[in-house]
């Protein structure tokens, strides 16, 4: 499969801008990009929170007016954990996919503190940046997690509006983030948002492994990449179906599908993550052009199911804070997989956290 990759934005300082930014166009660019992915049969567009040089728009909200704009494209928005409360983007990523049908994600990015967090944190000694992450990556899953749809019965005539014993309320108490409660809306069709790390060579897999649906790594990383998941994954007792290794490249412009194709295959990945430093003419020849031979359009699907993932059920929560593993899941053979690539894989009560 093929995710794009690019910001949303204008340029604010060009000496700033670096030999390797990804594009960056404005909203009636992605627009177009989007419309034209679409049709080739691309999996989602990956938007980015920030690009040296520019000023870019919250992904978020990028996501939210593009969806609107298409039927069968995925988004994944990146995010840092630095001023974002967990309880709040697991419901605004959580809406976004319900208001899609399955179509949203997140690429979470390991982050800093910040003066609100910092105020409230449980232990004032903590500060790894990669077991913040850790934390933050469990509560969006134990919240997305939290209100299954089943839960929500509607029956007028038997008085039962949601199954209260459904509702698992997150429950978190860690040592950067405490979280209570449970979200206000049930879970969409693809059962909770792709959650996907961001890596920059084969060592950190460990880290991120036991939280990600799909892990991206550098195509340098890649040679190491899938051995390092499989190794990792089988010690906790999963599969290397269950995660989609996805390479990230950025691409000169004018290259062909087949030197795409022998990325993948060469490199056992299940897909590309594609940014090119460009015009978005450029881009849109790239999609056109190659991306379009790599991947056949397919019927509306979720996210999840675009990435080879299956669709996940909630499962209770583990009486710890510890990293825990994803559910099992069984690899569907995906429309638009890349040819040779392996195919991946009573009331509620309202969250209370004690970050903002």
């Amino acid at each position: 499969m093929i995710v794009l990759e690019l910001g949303v934005g204008q340029l604010i300082d060009a000496d700033g801008r670096g030999p390797d930014s990804p594009l960056v166009g404005s909203l009636s660019d992605a627009v177009r990009i989007a419309q034209v992915a679409e049709a080739a049969g691309v999996a989602g567009l990956r938007l980015l929170d920030a690009v040296p040089g520019f000023a870019v728009l919250d992904p978020t909200v990028v996501a939210s007016f593009l969806a609107g704009r298409t039927s069968a494209l995925g988004y994944l928005a990146d995010v840092s954990t630095t001023h974002h409360a967990p309880y709040n983007l697991a419901r605004r990523i959580h809406s976004i996919d319900r208001a899609t049908g399955g179509r949203a994600g997140l690429v979470l990015r390991p982050g800093e503190g910040d003066e609100v967090t910092d105020a409230v944190v449980p232990d004032a000694a903590a500060s790894d940046s990669k077991e913040r992450w850790c934390e933050y990556a469990e509560i969006l899953r134990r919240l997305w997690d939290s209100f299954p749809s089943e839960a929500l019965v509607g029956d007028q005539e038997a008085g039962i509006f949601v199954r209260d014993e459904l509702i698992r309320p997150a429950g978190f108490d860690g040592r950067f983030y405490r979280v209570a409660g449970a979200l206000d809306g049930p879970s969409s069709v693809q059962g909770r948002p792709v959650q996907v790390a961001a890596v920059t060579d084969a060592s950190e897999i460990a880290c991120v492994v036991g939280h990600a649906d799909a892990v991206i790594v550098d195509i340098a990383a890649a040679p190491l990449a899938d051995a390092a998941l499989t190794t990792e994954l089988e010690r906790r007792g999963r599969t290397r179906a269950e995660v989609a290794l996805l390479g990230r490249i950025q691409v000169p412009p004018g290259i062909d599908a087949d030197w795409l194709h022998d990325q993948v295959t060469s490199q056992s990945l299940d897909g590309l993550v594609l940014t090119l430093n460009g015009t978005i003419h450029e881009f849109l020849a790239l999609i056109e052009s190659a991306v379009s031979r790599l991947v056949a359009p397919g019927p509306a699907r979720s996210l999840r199911e675009a990435l080879g993932l299956a669709p996940v059920a909630p499962t209770a929560h583990p009486p710890d804070t510890g990293t825990s593993a994803t559910p099992s899941a069984t690899p569907n053979a995906t429309p638009g997989a890349l040819p040779g690539a392996a195919d991946a894989r009573s009331s509620v009560g309202v969250g209370r956290e004690a970050t903002a």
